[in-house]
């Protein structure tokens, strides 16, 4: 018979688990180097533009008919309206929503998994919303969420079956519990219930995708929201999420991993390393629209007789090595195809998320150009890649039925998606998603309030800025 623990026996600690509590417990605004409290002003002003330019799409709108199900006054808010949901159904919403036109920031460190970062961010804003902090806190909240998601990141090496969009999970979890202002114990409650119970599976971005490809992302954040409002309820996660015998380690990760570097204290935060994009497309096939580009748009298109596409070998695994890259039947499909994008980007000039409308995918002319388009890898590009500062380079070979040879190349361009974006260029990039919505006035309010955050009294203020009337 199994006799109850007497008091004062030692249980073994999981020190993964007590790692990311005791750091994130430890960690405030004045704890923040300005660099990351900017970058991090920055990524809230990039995603919540893209999370307007998504907002008409339709998992969006399946999305946010579902929250309209489950009103709750005292929650958060579904960016674009005024309605509020419970908080862990917002981030479901508006996470989804910002991760639709594949325009959010990505990840790419040599040597580390991949993924979007930026997943985290709404639905730390829901928490913030519904706890009703300030902008330091909220600030502080992304900054750690941010950290948390890519030092895991930067450590875990599993990329079978499991999808990147599980650090935005732990990372929303952690960050939301220290926006709640949970004790410690309670901390480690909801990084437990974070890490046990959600693990995404990375069928969501394999072969033919689908709508939940954004999904995922909302679904993420939902699990990591709901898990520090359970902690702060008194609900107690499972002991050694991470390290026990059926635990994290050995069954996701398969292999232990330590977390011996984490941002502060003269070491720099890891949301510094995340890049912004600029083209509507996976951050690995960006490199081929410039350069596609360079010799863009073609004035014949019939004239095409053969195109290759010369990429890094992690663009070709990404972007170009099923069929369903040559011939997609989704929007999800054809933003990650590298044949997709140089065909669209020859025709009309460059790729904008009206590229991925039904009309264009099923253009005849553009499908017929697809199966003229080779995709190879290019070892220089390759290193390029694999290097520290990373460089993403793509040349893209036309030839003519007449034996023209066009050719365009991307090499460090303005446009690369590891060049540092100025305060202009996200400012630029944040109006032309939310200006025909909100008007001129109303952005410039907008961003006005966003650069000027770390003073915000209350982040529930945010949201009724982006009604969408």
């Amino acid at each position: 018979m199994n006799k109850p623990a007497e008091h004062g026996v030692e249980r073994a600690v999981d020190s993964l688990q007590q790692h990311l509590t005791s750091y994130a417990c430890a960690l405030n605004y004045d704890g923040l180097s300005s660099e990351a409290i900017h970058v991090g002003k920055v990524r809230i002003i990039d995603t919540l533009g893209v999370l307007i330019g998504g907002f008409f799409d339709e998992p969006c709108r399946i999305a946010r008919n579902l929250a309209a199900q489950m009103p709750n006054a005292g929650g958060a808010t579904v960016i674009g309206t005024r309605m509020k949901t419970t908080p862990d159904m917002a981030a479901f919403v508006n996470a989804t929503t910002a991760r639709y036109l594949e325009m959010n920031d990505v990840y790419l460190w040599p040597g580390s998994f991949s993924g979007h970062p930026s997943d985290v961010l709404t639905p730390v804003l829901a928490v913030a919303e519904h706890a009703r902090v300030g902008g330091r806190e909220f600030i502080t909240g992304v900054v750690l969420a941010y950290e948390v998601y890519l030092r895991i990141s930067d450590v875990f090496h599993n990329q079978e079956g499991f999808d990147a969009s599980n650090f935005g999970c732990l990372g929303t979890a952690v960050a939301g519990g220290k926006v709640l202002g949970l004790s410690p114990s309670q901390l480690s409650h909801c990084i437990s219930m974070a890490v046990v119970p959600n693990n995404i599976l990375k069928q969501v971005r394999l072969g033919e995708l689908s709508m939940f490809k954004a999904a995922a992302a909302g679904q993420a954040g939902r699990a990591g929201v709901f898990a520090a409002l359970l902690a702060r309820a008194g609900m107690e996660g499972p002991h050694l999420p991470f390290e026990g015998k059926a635990g994290w380690c050995d069954h996701v990760a398969r292999e232990p991993f330590s977390l011996n570097t984490m941002g502060g204290n003269g070491t720099s935060f890891k949301v510094q390393d995340t890049l912004i994009k600029t083209r509507s497309s996976c951050g690995d096939a960006i490199s081929s629209v410039l350069a596609a580009e360079k010799v863009a748009p073609l004035k014949n298109i019939e004239d095409v007789k053969q195109v290759t596409v010369e990429v890094s070998k992690k663009g070709m695994e990404i972007c170009a090595t099923g069929e369903q890259h040559w011939n997609p039947d989704s929007r999800e499909t054809a933003d990650h195809s590298i044949p997709y994008v140089v065909a669209a980007t020859l025709m009309d000039g460059t790729v904008t998320p009206r590229q991925f409308n039904d009309a264009h995918i099923w253009n005849p002319e553009l499908r017929a150009l697809l199966q003229k388009i080779e995709v190879v890898t290019n070892e220089e590009f390759t290193k390029a890649y694999e290097r520290v500062p990373q460089e993403h380079h793509a040349r893209v070979t036309v030839l003519t039925s007449k034996g023209e040879r066009l050719v365009g190349e991307a090499r460090g361009d303005k446009d690369d998606l590891a060049a540092p974006r100025s305060d202009a260029q996200i400012e630029e990039k944040f109006r032309g998603f939310t200006e025909d919505f909100l008007g001129a006035k109303r952005v410039n309010a907008i961003l006005d309030r966003l650069w000027h955050l770390e003073e915000l009294g209350n982040v529930a203020e945010i949201p009724p800025a982006f009604v969408l009337d």
